[in-house]
């Protein structure tokens, strides 16, 4: 007797996506591919997950790293400008392409740089040069040390919206959902109260800071407080908290966007935060290791 992959999905907890990605690999035996689907045994057991299974170890890294790049400050000027520079344009291109928009790499740096692309809509412009201004403003809150407030929130979502004004640092005020999401964000009445729950759970909260952020970036995208830039301002948000600890800011690639999308999934429909966890974890840790080769002696 056999099972399809979504039985499968609903039986172990795991995404359709995941099991025919251990099927191709062998990992489940007795699977075999049928046209498109595969069959999978019914007495099948849940393959145990190597991903997950040194989260603990990936943490007790990161805290290491960090550590002794905290041993190797304070970074020059020019250290500073040089990872700056080289950041904040793969940043700008990869958070703003993961919304729609449509410059590439080598636009967006000759956009912030202040020139035009032809052919290429006037908003593309904007954001960019829009995400950049934010981002500029995020590293003076972190010179400064501003905890996160509301306030805080909205003068970033107002940088970031730099297209659509009269939306700009204003919660929105009619229902919308997120198209392919598993999760409908809250109604515009429950916005400012779940914004403080948000918030006092995030200063309350003991988790490790991956976790911490892991968990407040979801629930963040969840409410969806703005009519438009969610997403930008979320992860601008996560760098914010990032950089006030003293870890490097990270960059979500436009490639790994599935990837991305799913930790949402994983999270609203199987209550699963590990995928969220572990693709910031993978980000901190090679910005970390980015960082001590730049300062080798």
């Amino acid at each position: 007797m056999f099972i399809t992959v979504k039985q499968a999905s609903e039986k172990w907890g795991i995404s359709d996506r995941r099991i025919r990605v251990l099927c191709s690999e062998g990992k489940i035996p007795g699977a075999y591919q049928e046209g498109r689907g595969w069959k999978i045994p019914t007495d099948a057991r849940k393959p145990v997950d190597g991903r997950y299974k040194s989260k603990e170890s990936v943490l007790l890294q990161i805290d290491r790293k960090k550590v002794e790049l905290d041993g190797r400050r304070p970074l020059t000027a020019g250290e500073v400008a040089r990872l700056n520079e080289e950041f904040i344009v793969e940043y700008t291109y990869n958070s703003n392409a993961i919304e729609g928009n449509t410059l590439t790499l080598r636009e967006t740096d000759l956009v912030l740089r202040g020139l035009t692309i032809d052919k290429k809509p006037l908003k593309d412009h904007l954001e960019a040069v829009g995400h950049k201004e934010a981002f500029e403003f995020v590293r003076e809150l972190v010179k400064d040390n501003v905890p996160i407030s509301e306030r805080v929130i909205k003068q970033i979502h107002y940088l970031v919206l730099a297209d659509k004004k009269e939306d700009r640092g204003v919660y929105r005020r009619v229902p919308v959902r997120i198209m392919g999401a598993q999760h409908e964000p809250a109604q515009p009445y429950l916005i400012e109260v779940k914004m403080e729950q948000l918030l006092r759970e995030f200063a309350e909260s003991t988790e490790h800071i991956v976790t911490k952020l892991a968990r407040f970036h979801i629930e963040f995208e969840g409410i969806h407080p703005f009519i438009d830039g969610n997403g930008r301002t979320g992860r601008l948000l996560v760098n914010l908290e990032l950089m006030k600890a003293g870890y490097p800011p990270i960059d979500i690639k436009f490639t790994d966007r599935i990837t991305y999308y799913n930790a949402f999934d994983e999270y609203y429909v199987k209550h699963n935060l590990s995928a969220m966890e572990n693709l910031f974890a993978g980000y901190i840790n090679a910005r970390l290791d980015m960082y001590l080769d730049m300062l080798k002696d």
